[in-house]
């Protein structure tokens, strides 16, 4: 039988099955032995040990998509970053380390700002402005007025998405509107991880319909930017993209050299100059990092 790790805690794996419901499993200890260790996301093979208490065990993970290392889960399909357009104002430098993150796993993001209802024109124009050019799609709601919600829907389809965002946005009532009355198996799970024995927060998957899964990453409310390399940095700025080949030196890094494309680009407002700040302060970031 096979399912989705939806949460993982003190040793426990909880499976979601499409049809049947979630599973209380363990994982097998060659897993242990090969120093693999399941994570939430995991496509998984299981055994049923107890059908009435549903309990089994974890015998097969299956081949993973992508993996993510702070928070540890896997198989994400898309990533829906949240900031509110204002109270707070988004700070862009959190919001481009995370897309830098998703760019350096390949994941694709959708951009969404929240809190139009209180929102000024020229603040959501601000953020059009900003990160239209970079190719990600945006949406503008209000979880308060539920503005777009159901355009928002539309786009987690059948899809497993990582939702992530700073404490303050909106984040916990636009993932209640999501769900929309779809309620996961959770009363016996809560009966059993709920004890009084496990208070941190862990990823979570949340099950919206048959395929389609949100996951709310506390880990992500900060985000370092560790295991890339400052030459790789400029490929996870998609807007610079349309330089490639222009600059005058090969290799390129978009910092000091002369005769650089990128450079250009900012001069004449092709590429935001918020954008190519956060590019310079990673950058200079990694290689402090690698000097010491």
């Amino acid at each position: 039988m096979q399912g989705k790790i939806v949460k993982g805690i003190a040793g426990f794996y909880y499976v979601h099955v499409v049809e049947s419901g979630v599973y209380e499993c363990k994982a097998k200890g060659i897993f242990r032995k090969d120093g693999v260790k399941p994570l939430v996301g995991d496509n998984v093979e299981i055994e049923i040990l107890d059908e009435k208490d549903m309990e089994g065990n974890i015998t097969q993970i299956l081949p993973r998509k992508n993996e993510l290392i702070r928070p540890a889960v896997a198989n994400i399909d898309q990533a829906l970053v949240v900031f509110a357009v204002t109270k707070p104002k988004p700070h862009f430098n959190l919001l481009d380390r995370f897309l830098v993150m998703m760019e350096s796993r390949e994941v694709p993001v959708i951009l969404c700002f929240n809190k139009t209802d209180i929102a000024e024109d020229p603040e959501i124009a601000e953020l059009k402005d900003i990160y239209e050019g970079c190719g990600y799609p945006l949406l503008f709601t209000s979880a308060k007025q539920e503005q777009n919600i159901e355009e928002l829907k539309t786009v987690l389809q059948g899809k497993t998405t990582a939702i992530a965002g700073p404490s303050g946005v909106g984040k916990s009532s636009l993932i209640n509107l999501l769900q929309s009355g779809v309620k996961m198996e959770t009363g016996r799970i809560s009966a059993k991880i709920e004890r009084g024995r496990h208070t941190t927060r862990h990823s979570e998957l949340i099950v919206l319909g048959e395929d389609s899964y949100i996951m709310d990453t506390p880990g992500f409310s900060s985000l370092y930017i560790s295991d890339i390399d400052k030459e790789s940095l400029k490929y996870c700025f998609p807007e610079f993209a349309s330089c490639e080949g222009y600059c005058r030196f090969n290799g390129c890094d978009h910092v000091h050299e002369p005769g650089c494309a990128v450079k250009q680009a900012v001069e004449e407002g092709k590429i935001h100059n918020s954008r190519y700040e956060d590019y310079l302060t990673l950058y200079q970031e990694l290689q402090e990092r690698k000097r010491y």
